[in-house]
């Protein structure tokens, strides 16, 4: 191949299409647990974290709700990932090799959400929210709400995930009502693969019962969780607000260094192409999510 201005923007288009079309179809669940939210500066405050709005009796004048209550800020980062090509490969027309390699770079942009929202998921039982406390904690308490827990040390059961369902549903606002949280999405490391579909998808218990947890929530097996194999967390995913934050300032951009005079390939004789992002994540309402480390 003769490396030319045309050739190597066809290159770049070629890699390009390989790159969008392995990015377009990566399988993802960010969107089911995190709030997506758009920045437009290098960190975005939620002041309205904590503060749920609730419809009164009108009465006299109207009573502004105050949404200033906390101040939680997320930062966004800077995330890439580079791989280079030999020249040599190039000249020789073995493009061919390379686009696996770009189509996982595809995959890898579109799932990064993934990995940062679970891995901040898995550190909720060390991190703090917007109140202060560990996002999965037991004693939460803002307002009228008294005191309230949404973490657990029981291992993952037909018996706790019972549990962990009631006191979801039993959490109140801060002004001591009820919230109306409704459990939807039991999210399990592959370890509890077993276990959380006996929970979910069986229709009877081993003596024999009826089984009343039978599709009471959906199932998500996440890899990233492995790590942490008896971890398991019970979310309600259906309000506008989500458990969990994903902040996203730059969406994934293809990029490359393909020019015969860029330095990496005047020295190096390298062709460099990436990815890169810039985005983060944080906690949202723990009133939503429960999590238990599975101990006991």
């Amino acid at each position: 191949m003769i490396l030319n201005q045309a050739s190597l923007q066809s290159i770049y288009k070629g890699f390009k299409t390989v790159f969008q079309e392995a990015y377009t179809g990566a399988p993802v669940h960010y969107e089911e647990v995190g709030t997506i939210v758009p920045s437009s500066a290098s960190e975005e405050e939620y002041k309205w974290l904590g503060r749920v709005p609730r419809l009164q009796e009108w009465v006299g004048e109207r009573t502004i709700q105050n949404l200033a209550a906390y101040s939680f800020v997320i930062k966004n980062k800077d995330w890439e990932a580079t791989i280079e090509l030999d020249r040599n490969d190039i000249e020789d027309d073995q493009i061919g090799i390379y686009r696996p390699l770009i189509a996982s770079l595809g995959v890898a942009a579109r799932q990064h959400p993934d990995e940062i929202l679970f891995d901040l998921l898995s550190a909720g039982f060390t991190n703090t929210c917007y109140d202060g406390q560990f996002f999965f904690d037991t004693d939460h308490s803002e307002g009228g709400s008294g005191t309230q827990s949404n973490k657990g040390t029981a291992a993952l059961s037909a018996t706790s995930y019972q549990d962990a369902y009631a006191a979801m549903m039993s959490i109140n606002d801060d002004q001591g009502e009820p919230l109306g949280v409704t459990p939807s999405l039991l999210v399990v490391p592959p370890q509890l693969r077993a276990t959380a579909l006996q929970i979910l998808e069986a229709e009877h218990l081993s003596n024999g019962e009826t089984n009343i947890n039978r599709h009471s929530a959906k199932l998500l097996v996440a890899p990233r969780l492995a790590s942490n194999p008896n971890y398991w967390f019970l979310l309600d995913t259906s309000k506008p607000i989500k458990p969990l934050i994903f902040q996203q300032r730059q969406v994934p951009e293809f990029v490359s260094q393909d020019q015969p005079d860029d330095e990496s390939v005047f020295m190096h004789r390298k062709f460099r192409y990436g990815v890169s992002c810039r985005d983060n994540a944080g906690y949202g309402l723990w009133q939503l999510a429960y999590g238990s480390i599975g101990t006991i």
